[in-house]
């Protein structure tokens, strides 16, 4: 546990469309902590792979660049930057191109060594707490978090939401396609996307941004006052 009451670190897990980034974002907003996107990060070595030249289908060789990018996520609820050496990439990890491919990328385990590194370093660096989201945060990257949170959806509303966001695409294909990153994800050997033991699950199919955010923050604070 974090060492004041004020200070608190809680992971946000789960798959793509399940309202991670908005529940994160808003939950960190709404408590003054600070927010990491830890999915961005995967992004943006994954654009750095794709725009420096380096095969996505070889392990071996994103393995051996691994360590080259320099990644720096800004941790504002408001506005979340990430950077890679030096130049804001804020935009360009979110094309489909990066989208494609990052489970590949994600998966060497060079790549979640370093990426591991750099998340846990920014948590502990976090003086009045965060929300950190992604898929393996209770489990493997923050496992003493204070709070662990695990968001489900149905496919169905995930796919929904995701083209909502991906203006005019199609609903049948996102959630082919989620399916498959869940299933890639899920199946990787290193640091699997998967619910911890002690997270609590929250199924957002049918509950509104505000209702899940509202769950999240009496989480918090219960836990705060059970201090």
């Amino acid at each position: 546990m974090s060492d004041t009451v004020e200070s608190v670190i809680v992971a946000i897990d789960g798959p793509s469309g399940t309202g991670k980034s908005s529940t994160s974002k808003a939950v960190a907003a709404a408590l003054g902590l600070s927010y990491l996107d830890t999915g961005a990060q995967y992004r943006a070595i994954t654009w750095w792979m794709i725009s420096n030249g380096v095969d996505v289908r070889d392990a071996a060789a994103i393995a051996t660049a691994a360590a080259k990018p320099a990644i720096v996520s800004g941790t504002d609820p408001a506005a979340p930057t990430i950077t890679v050496d030096g130049v804001d990439a804020t935009g360009p990890v979110r094309t489909q191109d990066v989208t494609a491919k990052v489970s590949a990328v994600s998966a060497v385990p060079e790549v979640r060594a370093r990426i591991t590194e750099l998340q846990r370093s920014i948590a502990a660096a976090a003086e009045k707490g965060i929300v950190v989201e992604g898929r393996d945060i209770g489990t493997t990257v923050l496992p003493d978090a204070d709070l662990k949170i695990f968001l489900t959806a149905s496919p169905e509303a995930r796919a929904a939401r995701r083209s909502g966001e991906l203006k005019g695409s199609d609903v049948v294909a996102t959630r082919e396609a989620l399916i498959k990153r869940d299933t890639a994800d899920s199946s990787r050997k290193t640091s699997p996307l998967a619910k911890a033991d002690d997270a609590v699950e929250v199924d957002t199919t049918d509950l509104s941004l505000q209702q899940v955010v509202e769950c999240v923050v009496t989480l918090v604070e219960e836990k705060r006052a059970a201090r």
